[in-house]
């Protein structure tokens, strides 16, 4: 008996020692600062999760960061012993919004924004991946220094994962060795301007400078986003020759960047676009148009284009399907961006186009400025700083305006974090599936709320967003980066532990 307790004893220390271990790392405590959720491990239920095979109810486990595993059932309560549930019933569970277009302006003009405000208002707004642009900070990101300046700037101030674009440039453009160290550094892609981008050392590129950089482009497999509003030799004050120059009316705006500019310079992108096609000399390289504002001509190219075998793609953006030029009242220059929002017809045609899949993505394009570059106590559009302030709000604008033509939360996923991630490289990010990134918007897409100066926005300069003042549908109630719970009920979690993502 002796014998026997000398054996068993032992052997049942052992079994309680793999028990205990069973438990703490089923269930790990996290003593990070970056979750407002104290699990390394835990199970999230829904009854609306959005994978890329359609909606279901289920649950998703995470581990380490990332998802482990994605189950499919009504009533899986009692499966999940040794972990910690959170159980978000009817809120849909959605891959984490993956913008490819924002501008955070720091380094150099973080009184514009900055890391830590822009990257609070993503999270705020269940984005959970922002491609930050090389302008408006300063410098702009056209080398390897200024990429690194930028990296810098980011330290500690990541509320969501961040990934940058390099600018092409004149300077940059015809230099190889100075592209690829911009590449290799770990620019994500590179992004130019067709026509005067505001920023004196950003200067525009023509169809030479384009043709070069995705020559180089091909190399890596990396995209070329362009700004396509190619300017006329005559100048464009001529089109206010008709005495038509209130500089308080919309109208007078419009006129002055007219939908033929877009169409012209997708015009002169066709050479390039047809070099990317299987067997160009840019194959390899892909071609992405911003920010499409004309629904017409423009659009009619691009179809041409993509149709012809051409690697290429184009976002629009929520104030383009949002809003109307009839619409807008004298002298708010919150409005003003550019290309500007067109007329309702336009509007209209650009919501097909999007539900037809002729229009691939969308994107923000937040670009704020200081309060006082707006002029919005004079109200001059001519005069007053470009850009929509939209960060934190475009998955319920998107939501609001697009349930009205029927839109689905699989075209939502696809639109906001499926494509997006592929274009910028992202394979592990843009959707729910083994192996991912455990990146998470958690909202309820029938809950309202009031846009007004009551609301919570953490934009660096909440008054001079063009959303303030709507009515919306789609409250996010939860973002979750790498597994991180970085935002919940209006609540950020005490550390910024986003990442900065370079290229590879």
């Amino acid at each position: 008996m002796e014998i026997l307790q000398w054996r068993v004893i032992p052997l049942l220390s052992l079994l309680a020692s793999f028990l205990l271990l069973y438990i703490q790392t089923s269930s790990k405590q996290s003593n990070s600062e970056c979750s407002l959720l104290p699990h390394e491990k835990f199970w999230i239920l829904s009854k609306r999760i959005v994978t890329p095979d359609g909606v279901i109810s289920g649950a998703v486990e995470v581990r380490g960061g990332n998802i482990a595993s994605v189950i499919e059932g009504e009533d899986l309560q009692g499966s999940f012993t040794g972990g910690h549930v959170v159980d978000y019933g009817d809120a849909v569970v959605m891959p984490g919004l993956v913008d490819v277009h924002a501008h955070l302006d720091e380094p150099g003009r973080a009184e514009w924004e900055g890391f830590s405000t822009g990257t609070r208002a993503a999270a705020a707004g269940g984005l959970t991946t922002l491609i930050d642009m090389p302008l408006n900070s300063c410098p702009s990101t056209v080398s390897v220094e200024t990429l690194r300046l930028k990296v810098e700037a980011s330290k500690e101030k990541l509320h969501v994962d961040v990934g940058f674009w390099g600018g092409l440039v004149p300077e940059n453009a015809l230099n190889a060795s100075a592209l690829e160290s911009l590449l290799e550094a770990g620019a994500l892609g590179l992004k130019s301007f067709m026509c005067p981008s505001g920023i004196n050392d950003f200067p525009m590129t023509n169809s030479t400078h384009i043709k070069e950089g995705l020559s180089i482009l091909a190399k890596y497999n990396r995209p070329l986003l362009v700004h396509a509003e190619l300017v006329p030799d005559s100048d464009s004050s001529t089109l206010l020759s008709d005495g038509s120059s209130d500089v308080r009316s919309y109208a007078t705006y419009l006129k002055t960047r007219p939908a033929s500019w877009e169409e012209a310079a997708i015009r002169d992108l066709q050479s390039a676009m047809q070099e990317t096609r299987v067997g160009g000399r840019a194959e390899g390289a892909h071609l992405h148009i911003v920010h499409l504002s004309d629904a017409r001509a423009s659009l009619e190219l691009i179809k041409d284009a993509k149709n012809s075998g051409a690697s290429l793609s184009v976002e629009t953006c929520p104030h383009y399907l949002a809003f109307s030029s009839e619409n807008i009242k004298d002298g708010d220059t919150r409005f003003k961006c550019a290309p500007p929002i067109r007329d309702e017809t336009n509007r209209q045609i650009l919501w097909n186009a999007l539900l037809e899949d002729h229009i691939d993505m969308l994107s923000s394009d937040h670009s704020p400025a200081a309060t006082e570059l707006k002029l919005l106590g004079e109200g001059d559009f001519l005069r007053a700083w470009g850009g929509i302030s939209s960060l934190q709000f475009v998955l319920p604008v998107t939501w609001s305006y697009g349930r009205k033509h029927g839109i689905t939360l699989t075209q939502l996923a696809k639109w906001w974090s499926e494509r997006p991630a592929k274009l910028a490289g992202q394979d592990q990010k843009g959707a729910i599936k083994t192996g991912n990134h455990a990146d998470f918007v958690v909202w309820e897409p029938d809950m309202e709320f009031e846009l007004d100066e009551s609301h919570n926005i953490y934009h660096k300069h909440p008054n001079i967003s063009a959303y303030i003042g709507t009515r919306l549908s789609g409250k996010v109630l939860s973002t979750f980066v790498r597994g991180n719970l970085v935002f919940s009920d209006g609540e950020h979690a005490p550390k910024a532990c986003g990442v900065p993502i370079l290229a590879k």
